[in-house]
């Protein structure tokens, strides 16, 4: 493990992570044999989402009987918290480990603490991110945004999932609140998992990668050339006044997410156990 002012290096065999604490806990980099799998720049890489995933309708959550106003990031809408816009702490770092925190302060208008806890193998990343709380009890959400390159410098990315519904997705790019079949692509579409989260990125003849977590939603979008992303959440778009997860001094909200690889020879097969 490398750390600086700026970046926190984990590594593992051939695979090398690096995380940006003073831009919002993002990984800016996971290289893996060479291969660079994010999307490089400050507003790319891998970011937590917290305390609300994707976005809120017109910014503003109802908590108790009380309505409060997010920043309006992304007009007419507030989107994807405020921790990848905050500076965080290392609180913990070895070769491949790390634990970071930050307390969360205005524009969010509950104190707490959110902890991601970051692990590196050979072949798996392992995420966890916690809120916690030890006074007013509030509403949030949590999960991760990967831009995961399109292109490892041969054939495009295959994304392979089976959802049990998809969101139906509202001219305002907020779900309706209607479950519907599963439709083509291209996505920026927010779907259901049940059992849990789990989706394939193939790169033939380069790598696979499973992206899982116990969580039951994830969101997909594709319609960028550069990347595409998959975002397992603890809950929808909007989901802090549809879906809220309720954080309490004794219930701390959790989730945990998994990418795991294999590499593939080129034109072979590869298969899950």
């Amino acid at each position: 493990m490398t750390s600086s002012e700026q970046s926190v290096r984990l590594a593992a065999g051939d695979v090398e992570l690096t995380v940006r604490p003073d831009n919002g806990c993002r990984i800016e980099s996971l290289r893996i044999g060479g291969d660079e799998l994010l999307r490089q720049g400050d507003r790319y890489g891998c970011f937590p989402m917290v305390p609300w995933c994707g976005r809120i309708a017109n910014g503003r959550f109802l908590s108790g009987a009380t309505w409060h106003q997010m920043p309006l990031n992304s007009p007419p809408h507030a989107i994807h918290g405020t921790g990848r816009d905050t500076v965080w702490r290392t609180a913990a770092a070895d070769k491949a480990d790390a634990v970071f925190t930050y307390d969360l302060a205005e524009p969010w208008p509950y104190p707490g603490r959110v902890t991601q806890t970051v692990g590196l193998t050979e072949d798996e990343l392992t995420l966890r991110l916690g809120v916690e709380t030890q006074r007013d009890s509030f509403p949030a959400q949590a999960g991760w945004h990967p831009w995961f390159n399109r292109s490892l410098g041969g054939e495009d990315v295959r994304v392979d999932f089976t959802p049990e519904w998809q969101e139906e997705r509202g001219e305002d790019h907020l779900p309706t609140g209607r479950r519907i079949a599963p439709t083509p692509g291209p996505w920026d579409d927010c779907f259901g998992m049940p059992d849990g989260v789990d989706v394939t990125l193939t790169w033939p003849g380069r790598l696979e990668l499973k992206v899982t977590s116990r969580a039951p939603w994830v969101v997909v979008y594709d319609e960028q050339e550069a990347a595409v992303c998959v975002e397992p959440q603890s809950g929808p778009p909007n989901g802090l006044n549809t879906a809220p997860h309720l954080v309490t001094p004794i219930e701390p909200l959790e989730i945990t997410a998994s990418f795991a690889w294999r590499r593939l020879e080129k034109h072979a097969l590869s298969s899950w156990a």
